[in-house]
């Protein structure tokens, strides 16, 4: 029984996902009967001491669970546990384990450290949580019991004594002193409030029940199937993780459809290779197009399934089973034959490889439209008697050419051929009718149209042709289209600006140029965006229909520096969650501590450089602190020193330090964050490269006793990964103290890669980055959050960007929903508004949320849990509110942006 626990103990990918995902813990029984073991109870203390130093706290349920466990399975579990929070932070490169000599002995200290370090969250910020009750008390207190230091609120300590147990603590059993709270003027509570910083909350950590684990398996697992946006590289390891824990009959859970054509290929690769018998039924209603099929012979052999250019080259494909092999000819023969040929023609390369596995032509009168594709694809002689009438006369795009030598072969014009032969010929009506076909292919090209009408007919309206077909177009399509042409249409644009652009890739990249074409003039833009907000309307509405209305909302204003996510297929996995192209205030603190972690394969020499270069206004280069130069100015910036190389097993780590205040004084205005691989060596190659960022106070970045790295004070980190040698995570604002987060990769050439070196080139991409996600030229998450609010509620609070205002927007009773929307996006005519502190504004908030279902898009989830609410909660920095229960769904961006797909 002890093996067996002490297996269950060390955890699997889905105890990480839960602690990750939800902030649950599943903990195994193994306790005996009888009496808790001693050593069991001190494990505990030394557990929560750990664990407060990293800001989280154990509740009730949780705490109570783990006390059931011997002493060795508790030091397993706590183990796990604190490399699972240290994972998420970077802090696990040297941590040791939880009892190190147990059970010889444990920490004499750890029961004063955690009494402390409560005390200075109490000083700091004494809206905590109930570890009881598990939300903050909107009326009663919360403090600290003496002696063991657990957080009550007064609701809890009054039941407490009312049913005879005030004499001692709910949570350890330990008996109590005279007085409830503990006295918080201490020496050591006050040193260890000046280590905290504002708002800094105690993370709940919960008890994941029987039955839990399985079922929010299962409910995630729904979630991300029927996700409308392509998942980022987390939400794709997590699909991979929750397939492992899904029923052994996939027909019995699958959904009819997977929106998401990469996941679909990837499930079904997956679902082929647990049960290949049970699966092949469940492929002709799943693979509807040519490319469907190309992406899951990619997934079936370990690929991606993004078919990016220059991988059909590389790859090595698996041997398929004959009787599979026979399943997708048959999908492929089923397609209609024009355009089948039209798209293996576009992935040309990719299929002369399938091609090697399927043999279309052993099957060739079985499967005659499959082996006709393939002969236009190959380019080879074919023999059309015998084939069926509807290939002898080569129905359009197909074309029948005769070749010199008297062979017949079969053409295929593609769909893209005829769309820009139009545009050749000055023939914009016939184009738009050719893109009406394919209403994705015509919102791409939207800002191409309206640039060809304003330079072929300068001043005219929308031509008629486009005003008919828009409707119905953005009506079919799916979000991420309609989001980017909006973006890219609802600014005013100039002559000569400077456009960026991302590159399909499986690391995010860009690069820009000018543009000197025509600018779309206003009064061509203007209509297509009023449409475009119309239809994200008309979605909000449908959705809320579906799953109905709320009876208020809440929103943060400052959403609207969150851009819509794109590129999610490329975007780092990162600690929080911030768009690409999103700008934030820095964190409070006076120092940013850079940091740059990473460990070289045996035998392998890896030379990572964590650098900062400067710009001023006009982002001209003014200076650089890296390995050339530790120390910029009055020790305005300061590098830790250059490590060459970084074996295993602690890898190796480098840090700069900014003291933002006196980077003030100095002429530079932003600072461009650079992790460069010296020696040419591809971040992929690496056993393990992140890099992040901490802010300190003067006293922590002084006091080097304690280490450089600070878990506490990790507010982003992000994986290095792809193949690529130049990141540029973030560009540093120092005059108005925020960041736009990039999570970008610099092009290089072969050689040794410094700052110096490629100091032009970033600081050029820089400028452009922060040019093209200017406030107001992106959709934003404030867009979503106001279409959703005003079309599911007709009471919306709205918190403004200092946290102390809130203002209440109430739809009026003959009021449109497109009217009370655009009130709303523009903060317009509030019916009132209150001014107070941003605590005491939070606990309104979770007031009004009370017993309420409701929509919030909030920023920061510092608000009190609302007794009794449920509803959607979208929040980017975790908090108090996390601890809400499940009634409250928590979604992320992707799934924010994923409610505005078509709905018919």
């Amino acid at each position: 029984m002890k093996k067996q626990n002490a297996a269950a103990a060390t955890g699997t990918a889905l105890d990480d996902y839960l602690l990750r995902r939800h902030g649950l813990v599943l903990v195994q029984d193994g306790a005996a009967p009888g009496e808790p073991d001693p050593w069991t109870a001190k494990g505990l203390v030394a557990l929560e001491a750990d664990l407060a130093q990293r800001g989280h706290v154990l509740t009730k349920q949780l705490r109570d669970a783990l006390g059931r466990l011997r002493p060795l399975d508790l030091a397993a579990a706590g183990t796990r546990l604190l490399a699972g929070i240290d994972a998420m932070l970077g802090a696990d490169r040297r941590h040791q384990p939880l009892f190190r000599r147990f059970p010889e002995g444990v920490p004499s200290h750890a029961h004063a450290d955690y009494s402390v370090l409560i005390r200075g969250y109490l000083l700091h910020q004494p809206s905590q949580l109930c570890l009881v009750c598990e939300r903050a008390s909107l009326e009663a207190g919360i403090g600290a019991l003496a002696p063991c230091a657990h957080l009550l609120c007064g609701d809890c300590y009054q039941d407490l004594v009312e049913d005879g147990g005030g004499d001692r603590c709910p949570l350890c059993h330990t008996p109590l002193e005279r007085e409830r709270h503990l006295a918080l003027d201490t020496r050591g509570a006050r040193n260890a409030a000046r280590g905290l910083k504002s708002g800094q909350l105690l993370k709940p950590l919960r008890l994941a029940e029987a039955g839990d684990p399985a079922e929010l398996a299962g409910t995630a697992l729904a979630a991300l199937l029927a996700r409308q946006t392509p998942l980022n590289p987390q939400e794709r390891e997590d699909l991979a993780l929750l397939l492992d824990h899904a029923p052994a009959d996939p027909a019995a859970w699958l959904p009819e459809a997977i929106p998401v054509r990469e996941s679909r290929a990837g499930v079904l690769a997956a679902l082929l290779r647990r049960d290949p018998e049970r699966t092949r039924p469940l492929l002709s209603a799943h693979l509807t197009t040519a490319t469907d099929v190309l992406r899951l012979i990619w997934a079936w052999s370990g690929a991606e399934p993004d078919l990016l250019p220059g991988t059909a080259r590389t790859l090595r494909l698996l041997g398929l089973p004959r009787p599979l092999r026979r399943d997708l000819l048959a999908v492929l023969d089923a397609l209609p034959v024009g355009t089948l040929a039209e798209d293996l023609r576009r992935h040309r390369a990719a299929w002369l490889r399938a091609g090697e596995l399927l043999h279309p032509y052993e099957h060739r009168t079985r499967f005659p439209y499959a082996a006709a594709a393939f002969a236009v694809v190959r380019q080879s002689d074919l023999d059309l008697h015998g084939l069926g009438p509807e290939l002898r006369e080569a129905p359009a795009p197909l074309r029948v050419r005769e070749t010199p030598g008297g062979h017949t072969r079969l053409t295929v014009e593609t769909f893209a051929a005829r769309v820009e032969h139009a545009f050749e010929q000055g023939d914009l009506p016939a184009a738009v009718r050719l893109l009406a076909r394919r209403p994705g292919e015509l919102v791409r090209r939207l800002h191409h149209l309206l640039r060809v009408h304003a330079t072929w007919f300068p001043g005219e309206p929308l031509p008629a042709e486009l005003a008919d077909a828009l409707p119905g177009a953005l009506r079919a399509v799916a979000p991420g289209p309609l989001l980017g042409a909006y973006g890219r249409l609802r600014a005013p644009r100039e002559l000569g600006e400077r456009r960026l652009y991302f590159p399909r890739g499986r690391v995010a990249s860009a690069h820009s140029r000018f543009d000197w074409g025509t600018p779309v003039p206003a009064d061509l833009s203007a209509p297509v965006c009023a449409l475009i907000e119309t239809e994200l309307l008309r979605r909000a509405e449908r959705s809320a229909a579906a799953s109905g209305r709320y009876e208020m909302a809440v929103l943060d204003a400052a959403l609207a520096d969150l851009v819509v996510p794109f590129a999610e297929r490329a975007s780092a996995k990162t600690l929080v969650a911030v768009p690409r192209g999103s700008v934030q205030p820095l964190p409070d603190g006076q120092h940013l501590r850079l940091f740059v972690h990473w460990m070289q394969r045996p035998h392998q020499r890896v030379d990572l450089d964590l650098s900062v270069a400067f710009y001023d206004e006009e982002w001209q280069f003014t200076g650089l602190c890296d390995y050339t130069r530790l120390v910029l100015g009055p020790r305005a910036a300061v590098h830790s020193g250059d490590f060459t190389t970084a074996p295993p097993p602690h890898g190796a780590t480098e840090f700069v330090d900014l003291d933002l205040r006196a980077l003030g004084k100095a002429r530079a205005r932003y600072a461009v964050v650079v992790v460069f691989s010296y020696n040419d060596i591809p971040f992929e190659d690496l056993t393990d490269a992140f890099a992040g960022f901490m802010t300190l106070t003067p006293a922590e970045a002084a006091r080097q006793r304690t280490g450089s790295f600070h878990p506490r004070s990790v507010r982003q980190r992000l994986d290095l990964a792809g193949d690529a040698r130049i990141c540029v995570p973030m560009i540093v604002d120092l005059q108005t103290r925020s960041y736009t987060w990039t999570d970008l990769n610099v092009g290089s050439g072969a050689g040794f890669h410094n700052l110096y070196r490629h100091h032009a080139e970033i600081g050029s991409l820089a400028h452009s980055v922060t040019a093209h996600f200017a406030p107001g030229t992106r959709a934003t998450l404030w867009d979503l959050g106001c279409a959703a609010a005003a079309a599911a509620s007709d009471e919306v609070w709205v918190r403004d960007r200092s946290g102390r205002g809130l203002g209440r927007y109430r739809r009026g009773a003959d009021e449109p929903v497109a009217a009370f929307a655009e009130r709303l996006r523009g903060r317009h005519e509030s019916d009132h508004r209150t001014e107070q502190p941003a605590d005491d504004t939070a606990r309104l908030i979770a007031e009004r949320l009370a017993g309420t279902r409701a929509f919030a898009a909030l920023v920061h989830a510092d608000t009190p849990v609302p007794e009794g609410a449920s509803g959607t909660l979208y929040r980017l920095y975790p908090g108090r509110l996390d601890a809400a229960p499940d009634a409250l769904e928590r979604i992320t961006a992707g799934e924010l942006v994923a409610r505005f797909a078509p709905n018919g």
